[in-house]
Protein backbone atom coordinates (compact mmCIF):
# COMPACT_ATOMS: atom_id res chain seq x y z
CA UNK A 1 0.00 0.00 0.00
CA UNK A 2 1.31 3.32 -0.99
CA UNK A 3 1.97 5.84 1.91
CA UNK A 4 0.44 9.04 0.52
CA UNK A 5 3.44 11.96 0.58
CA UNK A 6 2.43 15.21 3.04
CA UNK A 7 1.84 18.62 1.26
CA UNK A 8 2.80 21.48 3.29
CA UNK A 9 0.30 24.33 2.29
CA UNK A 10 -0.08 27.88 3.41
CA UNK A 11 -2.93 28.82 4.91
CA UNK A 12 -3.81 30.57 2.10
CA UNK A 13 -3.84 27.51 0.20
CA UNK A 14 -5.81 25.60 2.76
CA UNK A 15 -8.31 27.78 2.90
CA UNK A 16 -8.56 27.33 -0.88
CA UNK A 17 -8.43 22.95 -0.17
CA UNK A 18 -11.53 23.42 1.60
CA UNK A 19 -13.52 25.57 -0.68
CA UNK A 20 -12.42 23.48 -3.99
CA UNK A 21 -14.06 20.27 -1.65
CA UNK A 22 -16.92 22.23 -0.73
CA UNK A 23 -17.51 22.89 -4.66
CA UNK A 24 -17.05 19.09 -5.32
CA UNK A 25 -19.94 18.45 -3.17
CA UNK A 26 -22.08 21.01 -4.38
CA UNK A 27 -22.54 23.38 -1.25
CA UNK A 28 -21.06 26.09 -2.70
CA UNK A 29 -21.61 27.66 -6.46
CA UNK A 30 -18.29 29.54 -8.08
CA UNK A 31 -19.67 32.75 -7.40
CA UNK A 32 -19.97 32.33 -3.60
CA UNK A 33 -16.84 31.07 -3.81
CA UNK A 34 -15.01 33.71 -5.13
CA UNK A 35 -16.49 35.83 -2.63
CA UNK A 36 -15.18 33.87 0.51
CA UNK A 37 -12.12 33.87 -1.11
CA UNK A 38 -11.58 37.40 -2.45
CA UNK A 39 -10.91 36.87 -5.64
CA UNK A 40 -12.66 37.08 -9.18
CA UNK A 41 -14.40 34.65 -10.92
CA UNK A 42 -11.87 34.35 -13.35
CA UNK A 43 -9.39 33.25 -11.40
CA UNK A 44 -10.98 30.86 -9.01
CA UNK A 45 -11.93 28.81 -12.94
CA UNK A 46 -8.11 28.85 -13.29
CA UNK A 47 -7.51 27.94 -9.80
CA UNK A 48 -10.72 25.49 -10.25
CA UNK A 49 -8.85 24.16 -13.60
CA UNK A 50 -5.43 23.66 -12.12
CA UNK A 51 -7.43 21.57 -9.13
CA UNK A 52 -9.08 19.57 -11.37
CA UNK A 53 -5.97 18.62 -13.50
CA UNK A 54 -3.23 18.00 -10.53
CA UNK A 55 -5.49 17.40 -7.44
CA UNK A 56 -4.23 18.85 -4.36
CA UNK A 57 -0.77 19.78 -5.23
CA UNK A 58 -2.36 22.32 -8.13
CA UNK A 59 -3.17 24.53 -5.75
CA UNK A 60 0.46 24.88 -4.05
CA UNK A 61 2.50 27.84 -5.49
CA UNK A 62 4.70 27.06 -8.32
CA UNK A 63 7.06 29.44 -6.83
CA UNK A 64 7.92 28.25 -3.85
CA UNK A 65 11.25 26.79 -2.96
CA UNK A 66 12.84 29.39 -6.38
CA UNK A 67 14.93 32.25 -6.26
CA UNK A 68 13.28 35.64 -6.22
CA UNK A 69 13.91 37.29 -9.02
CA UNK A 70 14.87 40.48 -6.53
CA UNK A 71 17.00 39.04 -4.42
CA UNK A 72 20.37 41.02 -3.95
CA UNK A 73 23.69 39.16 -4.93
CA UNK A 74 25.84 37.07 -3.14
CA UNK A 75 28.93 39.44 -4.36
CA UNK A 76 26.93 42.37 -2.95
CA UNK A 77 25.90 40.64 0.02
CA UNK A 78 29.95 40.14 0.53
CA UNK A 79 31.08 43.34 -0.39
CA UNK A 80 29.21 45.01 2.72
CA UNK A 81 29.33 42.57 4.93
CA UNK A 82 33.65 43.46 4.20
CA UNK A 83 33.28 47.01 4.70
CA UNK A 84 30.86 46.78 7.98
CA UNK A 85 33.89 45.02 9.25
CA UNK A 86 36.15 46.99 8.25
CA UNK A 87 34.86 50.54 8.82
CA UNK A 88 31.96 49.77 10.88
CA UNK A 89 32.46 46.91 12.88
CA UNK A 90 30.03 48.51 15.79
CA UNK A 91 27.21 50.35 14.09
CA UNK A 92 24.13 49.50 14.45
CA UNK A 93 22.00 48.72 11.43
CA UNK A 94 20.44 52.03 10.80
CA UNK A 95 23.25 54.17 10.81
CA UNK A 96 25.52 51.75 8.96
CA UNK A 97 22.93 51.39 6.63
CA UNK A 98 23.11 55.27 6.26
CA UNK A 99 27.05 55.48 6.30
CA UNK A 100 26.94 53.04 3.35
CA UNK A 101 24.66 55.11 1.07
CA UNK A 102 26.95 58.65 2.18
CA UNK A 103 30.14 56.96 2.00
CA UNK A 104 29.90 54.03 -0.49
CA UNK A 105 27.01 54.86 -2.43
CA UNK A 106 24.69 51.38 -1.63
CA UNK A 107 21.16 51.58 -1.01
CA UNK A 108 19.84 48.75 1.35
CA UNK A 109 17.02 48.34 3.40
CA UNK A 110 17.54 48.52 7.10
CA UNK A 111 16.22 45.09 7.46
CA UNK A 112 17.90 43.06 5.51
CA UNK A 113 21.23 44.64 6.26
CA UNK A 114 19.91 43.96 9.92
CA UNK A 115 19.30 39.79 8.87
CA UNK A 116 23.05 39.91 6.72
CA UNK A 117 24.40 41.42 10.37
CA UNK A 118 22.57 38.84 12.70
CA UNK A 119 23.89 36.12 9.92
CA UNK A 120 27.55 37.26 9.65
CA UNK A 121 27.15 38.15 13.78
CA UNK A 122 28.02 41.61 13.65
CA UNK A 123 24.78 42.50 15.30
CA UNK A 124 23.29 40.48 18.40
CA UNK A 125 19.43 41.08 18.22
CA UNK A 126 18.07 43.17 21.40
CA UNK A 127 16.03 41.15 24.08
CA UNK A 128 13.03 43.42 25.26
CA UNK A 129 12.79 44.01 28.76
CA UNK A 130 10.16 44.78 30.70
CA UNK A 131 9.79 48.12 31.24
CA UNK A 132 7.67 50.28 34.25
CA UNK A 133 4.59 51.99 32.09
CA UNK A 134 5.23 55.62 32.85
CA UNK A 135 2.12 57.91 30.98
CA UNK A 136 2.98 59.53 27.88
CA UNK A 137 3.08 63.32 27.68
CA UNK A 138 1.55 65.00 24.37
CA UNK A 139 3.95 67.02 23.09
CA UNK A 140 3.57 71.05 22.25
CA UNK A 141 1.89 71.86 19.84
CA UNK A 142 4.11 75.03 19.02
CA UNK A 143 8.16 75.42 18.34
CA UNK A 144 9.79 76.71 20.65
CA UNK A 145 6.60 75.81 23.72
CA UNK A 146 8.93 74.18 25.40
CA UNK A 147 12.81 73.67 25.30
CA UNK A 148 14.35 70.63 26.54
CA UNK A 149 17.98 70.90 28.29
CA UNK A 150 20.40 68.58 29.91
CA UNK A 151 24.01 67.35 30.21
CA UNK A 152 25.35 64.18 29.39
CA UNK A 153 28.62 63.24 31.21
CA UNK A 154 30.27 60.78 28.56
CA UNK A 155 33.56 59.88 26.55
CA UNK A 156 32.63 61.31 23.95
CA UNK A 157 36.68 61.24 21.89
CA UNK A 158 36.41 57.85 23.00
CA UNK A 159 40.28 57.98 24.91
CA UNK A 160 41.93 60.12 22.32
CA UNK A 161 40.64 63.28 24.02
CA UNK A 162 39.93 64.38 27.81
CA UNK A 163 36.48 63.30 28.80
CA UNK A 164 33.81 66.09 28.67
CA UNK A 165 29.90 66.66 28.92
CA UNK A 166 27.88 67.45 26.30
CA UNK A 167 24.98 69.96 26.89
CA UNK A 168 22.49 70.66 24.53
CA UNK A 169 18.68 71.78 24.12
CA UNK A 170 15.99 69.82 22.25
CA UNK A 171 12.84 71.40 21.39
CA UNK A 172 9.49 69.52 22.74
CA UNK A 173 7.21 70.04 19.70
CA UNK A 174 9.68 69.26 16.88
CA UNK A 175 12.25 66.76 18.44
CA UNK A 176 14.84 69.70 16.76
CA UNK A 177 17.83 69.89 18.63
CA UNK A 178 18.51 73.82 18.66
CA UNK A 179 21.90 74.32 20.37
CA UNK A 180 24.99 72.33 21.91
CA UNK A 181 28.58 72.22 23.17
CA UNK A 182 31.28 70.12 24.49
CA UNK A 183 32.26 71.53 27.90
CA UNK A 184 35.00 70.11 30.49
CA UNK A 185 32.12 70.26 33.38
CA UNK A 186 28.11 70.88 33.81
CA UNK A 187 28.34 74.44 34.50
CA UNK A 188 26.22 77.37 34.87
CA UNK A 189 28.43 79.21 32.17
CA UNK A 190 28.10 76.18 29.98
CA UNK A 191 24.30 76.52 29.80
CA UNK A 192 24.63 79.99 29.55
CA UNK A 193 26.32 79.59 26.17
CA UNK A 194 23.97 77.13 25.00
CA UNK A 195 20.84 79.47 25.84
CA UNK A 196 22.79 82.34 24.45
CA UNK A 197 23.24 80.84 21.35
CA UNK A 198 19.17 79.45 20.94
CA UNK A 199 18.25 82.99 21.98
CA UNK A 200 20.32 85.16 18.95
CA UNK A 201 19.13 82.27 16.54
CA UNK A 202 15.63 81.45 17.28
CA UNK A 203 14.43 83.95 20.57
CA UNK A 204 12.99 83.71 23.18
CA UNK A 205 11.14 79.97 24.33
CA UNK A 206 8.22 79.58 26.28
CA UNK A 207 9.39 77.61 29.20
CA UNK A 208 12.77 75.51 29.95
CA UNK A 209 12.13 71.37 31.54
CA UNK A 210 15.62 70.49 33.06
CA UNK A 211 16.36 68.43 36.29
CA UNK A 212 17.25 69.10 39.72
CA UNK A 213 20.75 70.20 39.25
CA UNK A 214 22.32 73.57 41.35
CA UNK A 215 22.61 75.16 38.34
CA UNK A 216 18.85 75.29 38.72
CA UNK A 217 17.70 74.83 41.77
CA UNK A 218 19.27 75.61 44.98
CA UNK A 219 20.13 73.28 47.51
CA UNK A 220 19.20 73.40 51.17
CA UNK A 221 22.04 75.17 52.59
CA UNK A 222 21.25 77.87 49.87
CA UNK A 223 17.84 77.98 51.34
CA UNK A 224 18.79 78.50 54.76
CA UNK A 225 21.02 81.46 53.78
CA UNK A 226 18.16 83.35 52.52
CA UNK A 227 19.36 82.55 48.42
CA UNK A 228 15.95 81.44 46.92
CA UNK A 229 16.97 81.43 43.33
CA UNK A 230 20.44 80.55 41.18
CA UNK A 231 22.16 82.78 38.79
CA UNK A 232 20.44 80.72 36.38
CA UNK A 233 17.23 81.23 37.50
CA UNK A 234 17.89 85.05 37.58
CA UNK A 235 18.70 85.02 34.46
CA UNK A 236 15.64 83.33 32.67
CA UNK A 237 13.31 85.21 35.15
CA UNK A 238 14.42 88.14 33.88
CA UNK A 239 14.01 86.97 29.90
CA UNK A 240 10.70 86.08 30.86
CA UNK A 241 11.07 81.93 30.59
CA UNK A 242 9.28 79.98 32.84
CA UNK A 243 11.88 77.22 34.60
CA UNK A 244 10.32 73.83 34.89
CA UNK A 245 12.18 70.82 37.07
CA UNK A 246 11.71 67.24 36.67
CA UNK A 247 11.28 65.08 39.49
CA UNK A 248 12.73 62.12 37.63
CA UNK A 249 14.41 61.56 34.35
CA UNK A 250 11.83 60.06 32.88
CA UNK A 251 9.50 62.70 33.23
CA UNK A 252 12.01 64.78 30.15
CA UNK A 253 12.21 61.71 28.39
CA UNK A 254 12.97 62.92 25.02
CA UNK A 255 16.47 64.80 25.98
CA UNK A 256 17.46 61.42 27.48
CA UNK A 257 16.81 59.78 24.94
CA UNK A 258 18.19 61.98 22.67
CA UNK A 259 21.32 61.23 24.57
CA UNK A 260 21.40 58.37 23.89
CA UNK A 261 21.13 58.61 20.15
CA UNK A 262 24.09 61.08 20.88
CA UNK A 263 26.34 58.64 22.92
CA UNK A 264 25.57 56.12 19.50
CA UNK A 265 25.93 58.43 16.38
CA UNK A 266 28.06 61.63 17.53
CA UNK A 267 30.74 59.32 18.79
CA UNK A 268 31.32 57.36 15.79
CA UNK A 269 30.89 60.53 13.40
CA UNK A 270 33.33 62.40 15.38
CA UNK A 271 35.71 59.06 14.93
CA UNK A 272 35.75 59.20 11.54
CA UNK A 273 36.10 62.64 11.12
CA UNK A 274 38.99 62.46 13.75
CA UNK A 275 38.03 64.52 16.55
CA UNK A 276 39.97 64.20 19.37
CA UNK A 277 39.53 67.87 21.77
CA UNK A 278 36.73 69.33 22.49
CA UNK A 279 37.15 72.75 19.88
CA UNK A 280 37.42 70.31 17.47
CA UNK A 281 33.93 68.89 18.50
CA UNK A 282 32.15 72.53 18.94
CA UNK A 283 33.23 72.97 15.79
CA UNK A 284 31.52 69.92 13.80
CA UNK A 285 28.37 70.37 16.02
CA UNK A 286 26.30 72.83 13.93
CA UNK A 287 27.55 70.63 10.77
CA UNK A 288 26.40 67.14 12.51
CA UNK A 289 23.18 68.67 13.37
CA UNK A 290 21.81 70.29 10.39
CA UNK A 291 21.55 66.27 9.06
CA UNK A 292 20.70 64.79 12.15
CA UNK A 293 18.02 67.20 12.90
CA UNK A 294 16.69 66.74 9.37
CA UNK A 295 16.76 62.76 10.10
CA UNK A 296 15.11 62.96 13.29
CA UNK A 297 12.65 66.33 13.36
CA UNK A 298 9.33 65.95 13.50
CA UNK A 299 6.28 68.73 12.20
CA UNK A 300 4.83 70.78 14.85
CA UNK A 301 0.98 69.81 15.63
CA UNK A 302 1.01 73.96 15.31
CA UNK A 303 2.74 75.73 12.66
CA UNK A 304 2.98 78.76 14.43
CA UNK A 305 6.28 79.93 16.06
CA UNK A 306 5.70 80.16 19.68
CA UNK A 307 9.26 82.00 20.31
CA UNK A 308 9.16 85.66 21.36
CA UNK A 309 11.51 88.04 19.46
CA UNK A 310 14.52 89.66 21.83
CA UNK A 311 13.27 92.96 23.90
CA UNK A 312 15.38 96.10 23.82
CA UNK A 313 16.05 95.93 27.53
CA UNK A 314 17.14 92.15 27.07
CA UNK A 315 20.97 92.90 26.94
CA UNK A 316 22.22 89.41 27.21
CA UNK A 317 25.89 90.70 28.40
CA UNK A 318 24.62 92.51 31.20
CA UNK A 319 21.68 89.93 31.90
CA UNK A 320 24.27 87.19 32.00
CA UNK A 321 26.67 88.76 34.14
CA UNK A 322 26.81 87.93 37.68
CA UNK A 323 26.25 90.48 40.01
CA UNK A 324 27.60 91.09 43.41
CA UNK A 325 27.35 93.99 45.93
CA UNK A 326 30.35 95.86 47.34
CA UNK A 327 30.50 98.87 49.97
CA UNK A 328 32.45 101.69 49.02
CA UNK A 329 35.67 102.58 51.94
CA UNK A 330 36.29 105.92 52.97
CA UNK A 331 39.35 106.24 50.35
CA UNK A 332 36.58 104.25 47.97
CA UNK A 333 37.81 101.37 47.24
CA UNK A 334 36.52 97.66 47.35
CA UNK A 335 38.01 94.28 47.25
CA UNK A 336 36.68 92.01 44.61
CA UNK A 337 38.12 88.31 44.11
CA UNK A 338 41.21 88.87 45.46
CA UNK A 339 42.09 92.72 43.96
CA UNK A 340 41.57 95.56 45.37
CA UNK A 341 39.87 98.26 42.91
CA UNK A 342 39.77 102.14 43.09
CA UNK A 343 36.86 104.45 42.06
CA UNK A 344 37.48 107.20 39.96
CA UNK A 345 35.18 110.31 40.50
CA UNK A 346 35.15 114.31 40.50
CA UNK A 347 32.91 114.00 43.62
CA UNK A 348 34.72 111.59 46.43
CA UNK A 349 32.71 112.93 49.38
CA UNK A 350 29.11 111.72 48.38
CA UNK A 351 30.67 108.45 47.29
CA UNK A 352 31.84 106.96 50.47
CA UNK A 353 30.91 104.24 52.28
CA UNK A 354 28.23 103.85 48.94
CA UNK A 355 26.54 100.48 47.95
CA UNK A 356 27.79 99.41 44.92
CA UNK A 357 26.79 96.57 42.38
CA UNK A 358 29.84 94.61 40.28
CA UNK A 359 28.61 92.99 37.18
CA UNK A 360 31.70 90.20 36.08
CA UNK A 361 32.07 87.32 34.02
CA UNK A 362 34.54 84.55 34.07
CA UNK A 363 37.86 86.00 32.80
CA UNK A 364 36.65 89.47 31.50
CA UNK A 365 37.26 93.12 33.20
CA UNK A 366 34.30 93.94 35.49
CA UNK A 367 31.80 96.69 35.30
CA UNK A 368 30.76 98.87 38.35
CA UNK A 369 27.78 100.40 38.64
CA UNK A 370 25.86 102.90 41.11
CA UNK A 371 21.84 103.07 41.03
CA UNK A 372 22.31 102.26 37.47
CA UNK A 373 25.08 104.04 36.08
CA UNK A 374 28.27 102.88 35.35
CA UNK A 375 31.82 103.87 37.61
CA UNK A 376 35.03 104.16 36.10
CA UNK A 377 37.67 102.30 38.44
CA UNK A 378 41.38 101.43 38.46
CA UNK A 379 42.79 98.08 39.82
CA UNK A 380 44.57 99.35 42.48
CA UNK A 381 46.55 96.25 43.68
CA UNK A 382 46.42 92.74 42.44
CA UNK A 383 45.62 90.05 44.25
CA UNK A 384 45.54 91.13 47.43
CA UNK A 385 44.86 87.71 49.01
CA UNK A 386 44.43 84.28 46.96
CA UNK A 387 40.58 83.79 46.90
CA UNK A 388 38.94 80.62 47.50
CA UNK A 389 37.54 78.74 44.24
CA UNK A 390 33.70 78.63 44.05
CA UNK A 391 32.39 75.82 41.89
CA UNK A 392 29.21 74.21 41.16
CA UNK A 393 28.98 70.55 42.62
CA UNK A 394 29.97 68.63 39.22
CA UNK A 395 32.93 70.76 38.85
CA UNK A 396 34.34 69.60 41.91
CA UNK A 397 35.49 66.61 40.36
CA UNK A 398 37.52 67.87 37.51
CA UNK A 399 38.97 70.14 39.88
CA UNK A 400 40.10 68.00 42.21
CA UNK A 401 41.12 65.49 39.61
CA UNK A 402 43.77 68.06 38.18
CA UNK A 403 45.07 69.16 41.15
CA UNK A 404 45.69 65.38 42.33
CA UNK A 405 49.42 65.16 43.20
CA UNK A 406 52.05 63.63 40.77
CA UNK A 407 52.34 59.85 41.52
CA UNK A 408 56.10 59.22 43.03
CA UNK A 409 58.83 57.49 40.75
CA UNK A 410 59.82 53.93 41.37
CA UNK A 411 62.63 55.20 43.10
CA UNK A 412 60.90 57.24 45.61
CA UNK A 413 62.33 56.64 49.27
CA UNK A 414 58.00 55.70 49.81
CA UNK A 415 58.09 52.96 47.69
Amino acid sequence: MAIKEKLRMSIKEANRLGVMKRIDKKDLTLRKASEELGISTKQLRRIRKRYLAEGETGLISKKRGQVSGNKIPEKIQNKVINLLREKYPDFGPTLACEKLLDRHQIKLSEETLRKWMIEDGLWVAKRKKDKRVYQRRPRRSQFGALLQGDGSHHDWFEGRGEKCCLIHFIDDATNEITSAKFSPAETTEAYLVCLKEHLERYGRPLGLYVDKHGTFKVNREEVKKGVGITHFGKVLKELDIELICAHSPQAKGRIERSNGVLQDRLIKEMRLEGISTIEQGNAFLPRFFIKHNKRFKKEAASPEDAHRVMRKKDDLGRIFARRDQRKLSKDLTFQHHGILYLIETKTPNRMRHASVDVLWKDNQPIEVEYNGKKLKYKIWQEKVYEQPSVLDAKEIGVALARRRPPRPSKHHPWR
